[in-house]
């Protein structure tokens, strides 16, 4: 797999070459992050804390509530560790400090170790130092402390002279059952397949940023294709999971669709088909994903009324049910509630469905029996997508949220609040 990199420093995206010789600015992280994110995880660098020099911490808070990263740089001790998962990073990034004292008190599969490598032997403190030891071994050490490695050939790290793909095969057998991604002069699409053809992710900068590399033909590049026509099968799916269709794509329409971040795909009769275009159901893309056997791929789009299928129902099996059916008819009813119906009065009248909301909770605590605390869990589900639409939340905005608070480590007490205290 493809995975971009954002090094940042003085709050703006940059490129260095061998770690040290500054060769761009790419600018502000947070569009490059949105369109980077659409094809997975991104691995965002701090330079500032990882040379001592300052933090872009708030800047990298930000970057984590757009796309999925692994973020690195600075990340010395347990405390500061514990405070960057807890700010959405899905994973950390350790270096120099990675030692089994620190790793022993983090949650493995959350954690990577960066590697650099100099000639196969692991190098520190800013590629100066030579530590005698092999990146190998160095993977052997720690391999049951961690979820991954990140090893960095450092001669060709910003040279845009290729990687050393021939040295790959041993390292990944070091790693284990761990994850392993290289990075260091990964150039061309052909380098992503074939890493990714030993289990490997390929971590990328400056190529995609001089244009060397094209983001879609990278990210598409693992993918085969058993048809004549050499069309993937993309399945079209919401926010919250659920299939709409599907369609065919295209390296053409692959590209299209991560430059403007639309439903964009490959009609058989007609070519190029921007969904929505002449219908007004309109899709914002939100990520592409390869799957398993790297034969198809998903798009997870936000679907615009009245849906994605042609006879104007949510999916091509027609209307979809559940909580965000739900969800969705209370957000309409939010803007035009019918006259006299029970919402409408809720909506309207924010005491009642205050004292609704509580009433309902106390009657799900003291439920006994399944069918009870079903129908009381119903009742408070109900009542409370009710208050999340009067404020414009909708339950895909609540998931985000249940989303970040599950990547956090550090957990609160959860004790009851005193009497009277204000919620």
């Amino acid at each position: 797999m493809l995975i971009p990199s954002i090094d940042l420093m003085g709050g703006q995206t940059v490129q260095l070459i061998g770690g040290k010789e500054h060769a761009l600015d790419a600018g502000d992280p947070v569009p490059i992050a949105q369109r980077f994110g659409r094809v997975g995880e991104l691995a965002v660098i701090d330079l500032d804390a990882a040379l001592g020099q300052g933090s872009n911490r708030a800047l990298v808070e930000s970057v984590c509530k757009i796309a999925r990263c692994r973020v690195g740089g600075g990340i010395r001790d347990e405390a500061t560790a514990r405070a960057v998962l807890d700010a959405g990073a899905h994973k950390i990034i350790i270096g120099t400090a990675a030692q089994p004292e620190l790793l022993s008190q983090l949650p493995r599969e959350r954690v990577i170790v960066a590697l650099d490598a100099l000639d196969g032997e692991v190098v520190i403190e800013g590629w100066r130092t030579k530590t005698g030891a092999s990146v190998a071994d160095r993977m052997h050490e720690l391999r049951e402390l961690v979820g991954g490695f990140l090893v960095t050939f450092v001669e060709r790290e910003g040279r845009l002279q290729g990687t050393a793909v021939e040295r790959v095969a041993e390292l990944r057998q070091a790693a284990g059952s761990c994850d392993l991604t290289i990075a260091g002069g990964v150039t061309t699409a052909r380098e992503v397949a074939e890493l990714d053809r030993m289990g490997v992710d390929a971590q990328v900068g400056m190529a995609l940023y001089t244009g060397h590399m094209d983001l879609a033909c990278a990210f598409a590049s693992p993918l085969t294709s058993d048809r004549a026509d050499g069309l993937f099968a993309t399945v079209v799916v919401d926010e919250h999971g659920r299939a709409l269709g599907l369609c065919w794509s295209n390296l053409e329409s692959l590209r299209e669709a991560l430059r403007t971040g639309k439903g964009v795909y490959w009609s058989r009769q007609r070519g190029l088909w921007r969904k929505g275009e002449s219908s007004g159901a309109t899709q914002e893309l939100l990520r592409v994903d390869l799957d398993c056997d790297r034969d198809a791929l998903r798009f997870t789009v936000r679907q615009a009324s009245p849906g994605f299928c042609h006879r104007e129902t949510m999916s091509c099996w027609g209307p979809l049910g559940g909580l965000p059916a739900l969800s969705a008819t209370l957000t309409d009813r939010a803007k035009a509630a019918p006259m006299g119906s029970y919402t409408a009065r809720l909506l309207e009248d924010p005491s009642l469905l205050r004292a609704k909301l509580l009433e309902e909770a106390a009657e799900l605590a003291a439920a006994v029996g399944r069918d009870a605390v079903a129908s009381e869990a119903a009742d408070v589900i109900y009542f409370a997508l009710v208050a999340a639409s009067r404020g414009g939340v909708s339950l895909a905005d609540i998931e985000r949220v249940l989303a970040e608070r599950a990547l956090g480590v550090t957990r609160r007490r959860g004790d009851r609040k005193p009497e009277g205290s204000s919620p």
